[in-house]
């Protein structure tokens, strides 16, 4: 109700003003016709004055009280018809144009708040709208609510033996539901497919088997399968397991990121702000949040009040890593007997090496097929690929410095 009586006095003001100044238009058009009347007799009785002292002679004083004249009669005459009301503005419309006034600032300035405006929205001050944010944090919906919500999507296309290799593992942790090892590589792989509430699950047993030793990494991942298996919603659950990541690591890249997220989603631009532009700050260009970082920070410094900002300058990112087993994912598989790590990781190195054969691929990705094939012992087969790696990238000095590399290190020389 404050809002209304201040905007109406408001406009009222504002009215009344434009309203007499038009009503004055001709009592000032009068005035104004006086005035010029004095000053031209004034000038006449100058120009004496001048004659007098012998500054100015006859024939300039001639010509100077003709002009001076001149402008008396026309000052004259304008002055009688300001009396008359014959001005510009004719003798009435001084009050019709003062309603029209009134009308146009009332009426059109309630008509442009009803139209753009909030009508009936209550005042937001910053103390209401930090204690609402709280609340809704509060009371958000759980992370089994928000998985109810998500829409079905349909299952990811995978190849044959990769699915098959999926189904060995799966069933070699029902009899081994104490392989830590081997729930990590299930929940990267499953989380890979897109089963993300199969992923969180196994990430889940990770933490309970690794207990006080569980990293700030391994909550983190835990937070982020939950997040993207309730469709990009960061629920309670996923909140704790993000503060359990940050106790651990307070730089934590995954889980700042995620926070801010949350921030944002509650109503607390702020926080999100402060959150997101510190670990952009503090980010490796490559780092693969920067990019949403960069894209979303503008639009939320305004919301947070800081129009005036302008994104850090970065160095350009370096080659995303490239996709395909790595020496970190075989190594996770050492608990399973030996059949089955051969077969997984041989599985892995086959869709990579097909893939490079059929597409192609950069430098990283060629590396690390030839790493692959050196842990597997194939080094006849990782000479081959070292071989037609150099040959497709020469010229092209730091491809081939990191193919070199990664010969070195599965032994096959560079």
């Amino acid at each position: 109700m404050l809002f209304w009586i201040m905007v109406v006095a408001l406009s009222v003001a504002v009215a009344l003003l434009l309203g007499l100044a038009a009503l004055r238009a001709r009592g000032q058009a009068q005035e104004a016709a006086d005035y010029d009347l004095k000053v031209y007799r004034d000038q006449l009785k100058e120009v004496e004055r001048d004659l007098a002292r012998g500054v100015i002679s006859e024939e300039d004083a001639e010509r100077l009280r003709t002009e001076i004249s001149r402008r008396i009669l026309a000052a004259d005459a304008a002055a009688k018809a300001a009396a008359r009301g014959e001005t510009v503005q004719p003798r009435g419309t001084g009050p019709l144009l003062a309603v029209v006034v009134a009308l146009g600032v009332v009426g059109g300035g309630t008509w442009l708040y009803m139209d753009l405006g909030a009508p009936g929205y209550p005042d937001q001050p910053l103390a209401q709208r930090i204690a609402a944010a709280e609340e809704r944090r509060q009371t958000r919906p759980s992370q089994a609510e928000a998985e109810a919500d998500v829409p079905a999507q349909p299952p990811a296309e995978t190849p044959e033996d990769y699915a098959e290799l999926m189904d060995r593992l799966r069933a070699v942790l029902e009899e081994r539901p104490d392989d830590v090892r081997g729930h990590m590589l299930l929940a990267r792989n499953e989380a890979a497919l897109g089963n993300f509430t199969e992923a969180y699950a196994a990430q889940e047993r990770v933490l309970e088997l690794r207990g006080d030793g569980a990293t700030a990494q391994d909550y983190a991942d835990y937070a982020e399968m939950l997040v993207l298996a309730a469709g990009g919603y960061v629920s309670p659950e996923a909140e704790a397991a993000l503060a359990a990541a940050l106790e651990r690591d307070p730089r934590n890249g995954v889980a700042r990121y995620y926070l801010g997220v949350m921030f944002r989603q509650i109503g607390r631009p702020d926080r999100a702000f402060t959150t997101w532009d510190r670990l952009l700050r503090e980010s490796r260009p490559e780092a693969p949040w920067v990019a949403a970082l960069r894209q979303q920070l503008p639009e939320l410094a305004a919301r947070a009040g800081r129009t005036d900002y302008q994104l850090p300058e970065m160095a350009a990112p370096a080659a995303p890593a490239a996709p395909g087993p790595t020496a970190e994912q075989m190594a996770e598989a050492e608990n399973m007997t030996e059949e089955q790590r051969t077969a997984m990781v041989r599985g892995m190195v086959d869709s990579l090496a097909q893939r490079l054969a059929q597409d192609g691929g950069n430098a990283a990705e060629w590396a690390r097929l030839i790493n692959a094939l050196g842990v597997l012992g194939e080094t006849e087969r990782a000479s081959a690929i070292r071989d037609e790696a150099l040959s497709k990238f020469a010229g092209d000095e730091t491809a081939l410095a990191r193919i070199r590399e990664a010969a070195e290190r599965a032994g096959i020389g560079g």
